[in-house]
Parts: structure tokens; sequence; C-alpha cells
């Protein structure tokens, strides 16, 4: 098959997903690294409390800022650029580990499809998330690694992926002393001309640019590992049991894929001597999530390099059965697999949490236009779960916005409760506490918030309107809602209009601008 023809297939597809994956996943996606290069160019933004302790590192946000100096410098810099360029960015990366990956697997028909398919890897493939450059720069290394011969250019792509994400670091540890034993070069030359000599440049200059950015001397491994496994800072968001990984995060993750994958698992064991370099890889997967098994908070997307993996052995499993396989069992076998994998990707992109994305526009034009009374700009405050929205690179306004912080508990304080948990634990006390209701003009221009919170500080409401309801999900949850709703504060003389006898809106009045909203 035509290889410029195929790179032009996995592009489109990953092009495609730019467009078509409208939803909100995880706070990183914008919070790692939008909103840091937002910052970084434009001068105004917010940056999270692991830009302050030094734990990230500006490579990745950089090269995102690069782009947004350009469109500023062209004076082309409008939020709809902003938002859409790093996504292509990162999508033609992904395109180019996807290209790599069916080099890599011999150029197998199988290959292609597989790489094509994956739910979560359309869903997650052009979003702007550091473990998604992480998985595309393992699949470049893992398709350079010397399988069959001598070479260390996989050592590059490898060694700026674990600066980027230190816990890559154990995906690579067994890989490479499978190099070493297999390879006719010495050992100690091996470590001393390459290992040690690419591993230092990489390192030297990441250093440096961190240091650089965060204005003194610091090495953003270190400091990750000694936050999030040394402290065990990451439970304070949340944590699973010990095999949570092997029973819910890789099978989720792999959909169904699952099953050719297990498929792949039997027959590696059962002639492992055909299948050396899936061997490899399983025991690299074993051990990868084992060691991530030690850590108490695990999300799905922190396995999301361990793809790769998993689907070389399905390739070359089902590449092996495809010679004694049925044409009949070859189609209905790729269309299961299609259709398992199509339908979670549509769900997840284009209905699943898709309130927060719809609600940037809104809120981008309120900041644009909304003038007081007194003539001044808007001042947003959110009462949702902290960075349940992106943030300023989404609006690219300087106006005032405020959210609820979730800073861990970084000093080790007793009893310790994050601003969000003191919200929620007593809404209305709150508010009389940080928010100032005399006069009214003290009060924030507009409040977005879950509807699950309308009804709990109905007080404070009354001195607004209800602007937007926008569809969130199908089922309330303890802190999110159904939609996401948008108050504006009354102006001088409203309040009779509108506040005379003003109840909030019920849950009929919601579904009935909920489907205006979705009609306009």
């Amino acid at each position: 098959m035509n290889l410029l023809y195929v790179f032009g297939l996995i592009l489109a597809v990953r092009l495609a997903s730019v467009f078509v994956v409208k939803t909100y996943y995880v706070p990183d996606e914008y919070w790692q690294s939008l909103e840091v290069a937002h910052k970084l160019t434009f001068g105004y933004g917010y940056l999270t409390w692991e830009w302050v302790q030094g734990i990230r590192s500006y490579v990745y946000p950089l090269l995102i800022a690069g782009l947004y100096k350009v469109l500023a410098l062209l004076h082309l810099d409008s939020v709809q650029l902003l938002v859409l360029l790093p996504r292509i960015l990162q999508a033609t990366l992904t395109a180019y580990s996807d290209y790599r990956f069916y080099v890599w697997t011999g150029k197998r028909k199988w290959a292609l499809f597989l790489i094509l398919v994956p739910w979560f890897w359309f869903y997650t493939g052009s979003r702007t998330l550091a473990n998604t450059l992480e998985a595309s720069l393992t699949t470049i290394a893992l398709s350079y690694f010397p399988w069959y011969g001598e070479g260390t250019a996989y050592l590059w792509p490898a060694a700026i992926c674990c600066f980027l994400r230190p816990t890559a670091a154990v995906i690579w540890l067994p890989l490479s002393i499978y190099h070493l034993r297999k390879s006719r070069q010495s050992p100690v030359e091996l470590i001393l001309k390459r290992f040690l000599a690419i591993g230092l440049l990489v390192a030297g200059l990441g250093i440096a640019i961190d240091s650089y950015w965060h204005g003194q001397l610091v090495v953003t491994p270190y400091e990750f590992l000694k936050y999030n496994i040394f402290n065990n800072i990451g439970s304070f968001y949340g944590s699973h049991p010990w095999h949570w990984y092997f029973t819910v995060g890789l099978p989720t993750v792999l959909g169904i894929n699952t099953l050719p994958f297990i498929y792949g698992i039997m027959e590696t064991v059962r002639k492992s001597e055909k299948f050396e370099v899936s061997k490899q890889l399983l025991i690299t997967i074993l051990l990868t999530l084992v060691v991530l098994s030690t850590v108490e908070h695990k999300e799905f997307r922190f396995v999301s390099p361990l793809l790769p993996l998993c689907l070389y052995v399905t390739v070359e499993a089902l590449s092996r059965w495809s010679y004694r396989a049925s044409s009949t069992m070859l189609w209905c076998t790729a269309f299961v697999i299609l259709l398992g994998n199509a339908l979670p990707a549509w769900y997840l992109s284009t209905v699943h949490q898709k309130g927060p994305i719809d609600l940037m526009p809104k809120l981008r034009d309120i900041a644009q236009e909304y003038r007081d009374e007194r003539e001044q700009r808007a001042n947003i405050l959110f009462l949702m779960p902290c960075h349940s929205t992106p943030f300023y690179s989404h609006i690219h306004e300087n106006v005032t916005m405020r959210f609820l912080t979730c800073e861990p508990n970084l000093k080790h304080q007793e009893n310790f409760k994050d601003e969000a948990d003191r919200f929620y634990e007593s809404p209305n006390h709150w508010l009389n506490s940080h928010i100032p209701i005399h006069p009214r003009t003290a009060l924030p221009t507009h409040v977005v918030l879950f509807d699950s919170l309308t009804e709990k500080i109905g007080d404070f409401l009354s001195n607004y309107k209800l602007l937007h309801s926008i569809e969130h999900a199908e089922h309330r949850q303890l802190r999110t809602g159904r939609a996401i709703q948008v108050y504006q504060r009354l102006l001088k003389g409203e309040e009779n209009a509108f506040n005379r006898d003003q109840q909030l809106p019920s849950e009929q009045d919601v579904e009935s601008l909920l489907s205006n909203e979705r009609f306009n």
C-alpha cells in the first residue's frame, strides 16, 4: 500500500477528530497546556499550583505558546484559532505516530485498521494532553527500537518522553535492558556513548528551559516524582484499589479490543518462540501495570501509552490468524471491532459532558460585549467543582474570573479542606463569607453553576436572572448536573420587573430552555 496514501488517510482521520470531538474529558487538557501557553503569550491567565511548585515542564506549553505568538504577530489571535490550532498540532503529531506504528508492525492491514479504530485514541488523540503527547512519543520510539538489528534512534523520543512524564521510565527501563542484552555492541559502550549522552543532553536542555521559565533552578521530573509519588499528593484527587488498572483501567481504554488482545496474549504465551517482540511487550505491559498499581491515584489516561504495545500484540496475533480464517470470518471480526469502537467514540465525543465546551462561546460573548450600569466589564464567578471548564484560553478577554480552587494539602494541615470542599459543605455560608452583596454592583456580574446547585443558593440567585441553560450530561451527580446554567446580575431597575414574585426556574423551565438552546 502506498505510504503517502496511508499517511494521508491517517491524517484525515486525526484531523476529523479535531472537529468531531466536542466534549470535556479532564481539566489537564486545558489547565496544563492551553492556559499556561495563553499566560506565557498574552500575559494574563491562571497557573495552577503545579506550576507554582515547579512539578510541570514548560516544554509542551511552549510549543503551543509558539503558535499563539505567531498568531498574535499576524493579528490572527481569534479565540477560534487559539482553540483549534493546538489541537491540529497534536492531531498531526498523533497521525505521524500512527503512521510509525503502521511501519513498525510490518505495514500490515490489521495494523492500519487497529490504529485507526480504537475509541479511546480517537477520543483523546487530538486533545492537548501531556498523556497524548506521551503516547505519541512512545509509539514513535517503539517504531525505531532495534527489535531485529542495531540502532539507538529510539532513545531521543524515549528520553523526551521520560523527561516530560517521568512515569514513562517504567516502560523504557525493561525495554532498554532488553536492548542491552540482545545488542552485539558492548553494553558499557552503549550506556556511556548513547544512553547517558542522549539522556544527559535531553535532561540538560529540559532543565534549562524549565529553570528559565520557572525563574529558578528546577528539575521538574524530580519535583513531579516528589509530589505525586513520594508524597502521594495525587491521592488527594481520588484513589482506586490496587487492581483497578487490571480490572477496569486498561480494559476500558482498549474497549472491545480487549477481546483480540486477550487472544494475542494466549497466542504469545503458547508460541512464545514465534512472538518474540510480543513477548517482550507483554512483559513491559505487565511490569508497567504493576508499578502504576502501587500509586493510589489512577486514571484511564495514565495507561494510554500502553495502547500501542497492546495493539502490536493484537496485530501480530490477528495477522497470523487471518491466514487460516475465512473471508466471512475476517469481515465479521473487523465489523464487530469497528462497531464496538464507533459507538463509544461517538457518544463520548459528541454527547457526554459537552456542556463546558458549549458554554465557553457564550461566556466569550459576555466577556466581549457585556457592560453594567457603570460601564464595567463582566466579572464571572464559577460555582462549580474546580477546573470544570476551560478558562482564559477559550475566552481571550482580560476580564475578572474566579473559580473554586482545589489545591492539595501542601502544608500538611490537620483537618484540611480545599476551597471547593468548604463551599459544597455549606454553599450559603461560603457565599456570605466571600461574596459582598451590598452594594449590588459589588456582586459578580455573572455566575456559572450546575443546575444541581440552583435550589441550594436560591437567596443568592434572587439577585440574578437565568441567561443560559446548557445541556451537559444525562444524570445529575453530587456536585455536577444535567445542565450548566449562566446567571446574569440584575441591572438597576430590573429588580422590580423581574424579581416580583420571582421563583427559581423549575426542572420544566430548564427543560424548556434547554430545548430552545438546542435549536437556536
